[in-house]
């Protein structure tokens, strides 16, 4: 049975790899989260309730920023059961809010990268995979965006730190026998997402009857993908063993605009959206657009699922979810 050690398991993205690896088999899952407060955490609890009823799940509540502290939480379990993959996804999120705490997001994103990085060293683990972001790609007007693209132009504090972990990994990478696979993930959604994410957070608002913030004129382009597909990437890059080093991007090779995000919502939620304009905020990018060609040569990537079906997944659960509360 392999070991995956999951960071940022309570998460949206997070907690649905768990939910795959443990209906896969074959898998024991330790679980670490920190519980932060960005969002409600008895959300967090809720997506993990299901796991802890499984005896291949053990969850570890320990903060990236704290070594000692990670180092006694994850060495006995690392001693005793070693560690064939860890999956970076923990990390303070969301553009907008790192404008207001940079120190912050450079402590965990940055500085409890170094510290897990460090411990696989120390255990030896192999494989490293990184959750990276579409952000780092900032203003960049040529798309899609591919890999190779040789200069990233991050305009958040939030993209620097991603782009700051990608290059520790390769620092790991070349000099420690980790492999490491960077994953630029680009606006997940579904069940479960985050409610500061503009889907949910539009939809909690339109069935609540309360206008929807709008930056800008509507034309602003996101590249969607649904959770299912992100995860089908990330397991995959799990196995992926050709090369010591890869930036790949999880996209949905396609882009929706913001109008039309707010058209399918409409649709699948049978209420007219209220808008309440505002200017571009600082920090946000007019597009994203991933190419996944290379996530298709090695990786085997192959999102399936149209936006519109994505979001009526999303709708049921948020309706789900909004009953049962």
């Amino acid at each position: 049975m392999r070991h995956a050690l999951v960071t940022g398991a309570a998460g949206f993205i997070g907690s649905h790899l768990v939910d795959a690896l443990l209906a896969e088999g074959g898998w024991r899952v330790t679980a670490l989260d920190a519980f932060d407060p960005f969002y409600d955490v008895a959300e967090k609890r809720a997506n993990v309730a299901p796991h802890q009823r499984d005896d291949r799940y053990r969850l570890v509540d320990v903060d990236l920023r704290a070594p000692e502290a990670l180092a006694q939480a994850l060495t006995p379990i690392a001693d005793a059961t070693p560690f064939d993959v860890i999956v970076h996804l923990a990390a303070k999120a969301g553009v907008r809010p790192s404008l207001e705490d940079p120190v912050g997001y450079q402590q965990v994103n940055v500085m409890g990268t170094q510290h897990l990085l460090e411990l696989a060293r120390a255990w030896g683990t192999p494989q490293f995979v990184f959750a990276s972001s579409s952000s780092v790609y900032g203003v960049d007007p040529d798309v899609p965006w591919r890999e190779d693209h040789a200069v990233l132009r991050p305009i958040s504090p939030y993209a620097s730190t991603k782009v700051s972990g990608e290059l520790l990994g390769h620092v790991y990478a070349h000099l420690y026998d980790l492999r490491f696979v960077a994953l630029r993930f680009f606006t997940v959604y579904g069940p479960r997402q985050r409610p500061d994410l503009a889907i949910r957070k539009f939809a909690e608002r339109m069935l609540d009857g309360v206008p929807i913030p709008t930056y800008g004129d509507g034309t602003s382009r996101r590249d969607y993908t649904y959770v299912a597909d992100t995860v089908q990437g990330v397991r995959a890059a799990m196995d992926y063993a050709a090369t010591p080093y890869e930036v790949v991007n999880l996209g949905n090779d396609a882009t929706v605009d913001l109008n039309a995000m707010i058209a399918t919502l409409e649709g699948a939620l049978g209420v007219e959206a209220i808008r309440e304009p505002h200017p571009v905020q600082p920090g946000d990018v007019p597009q994203t657009w991933a190419d996944v060609g290379k996530a298709r040569r090695l990786l085997g990537y192959a999102p399936t699922t149209d936006f519109e079906v994505g979001v009526e997944r999303f709708v049921d659960w948020l309706r789900t979810v909004r009953e049962g509360a």
